[in-house]
């Protein structure tokens, strides 16, 4: 029930929004900002992963799951700080551009750096999305949008299950004190 549900709430909102081309050409050997060579992109076996990561986090970030709507841990968290890939800790999206979209899902207007991210066409369900994929070890974490606030207009759509929440001040604060 809570799949369809889900179904039910996302194709309405899905575009045939094509993957921009900056991100879509980076490609799987995206390196994060810190990043200095290819060997910086994560790779691991499957057996690898689910020995790191939960049957949940695994089945989300890694087969490209979806979690119900409004079951995630940070569908409606409110704490500062910076999510990150649940499985490679690459710094993805900021809690100062995380807004209520009421879709049930965390939801936020932009990545922390655009290289945090890649985009990716997505097929499945009958339509075309934009995936959205951690840029340094491929984890799926859920679907952008262009139906979100301004500044940007996008809305990233994202699984709790891919992301953890590194508590305290966002990056954004942490640049205005360098």
């Amino acid at each position: 029930m809570h799949r369809i549900l889900a179904l039910m709430i996302l194709l309405p909102a899905c575009s045939n929004r094509a993957p921009r081309p900056e991100t879509a050409a980076a490609g799987p050997a995206s390196k994060s900002p810190e990043a200095t060579s290819m060997s910086d992109t994560v790779h691991k076996t499957p057996e690898e992963w689910r020995a790191q990561l939960t049957p949940e986090q695994y089945r989300v970030a890694r087969e490209k799951g979806t979690e119900p709507a409004f079951t995630g841990k940070y569908w409606d968290a409110k704490a500062k700080g910076i999510y990150k890939c649940v499985c490679c800790g690459r710094e993805l999206f900021s809690s100062e551009t995380k807004y209520r979209s009421g879709t049930g899902w965390p939801s936020f207007y932009e990545p922390v750096d655009p290289k945090a991210v890649k985009e990716v066409a997505d097929r499945t369900l009958g339509t075309v999305r934009t995936e959205v994929v951690c840029s340094r070890c491929d984890a799926h974490l859920g679907h952008v949008f262009d139906d979100g606030p301004d500044p940007t207009g996008q809305r990233y759509c994202l699984n709790s299950a891919s992301l953890h929440l590194e508590q305290g001040k966002p990056a954004e604060e942490a640049r205005e004190k360098e």
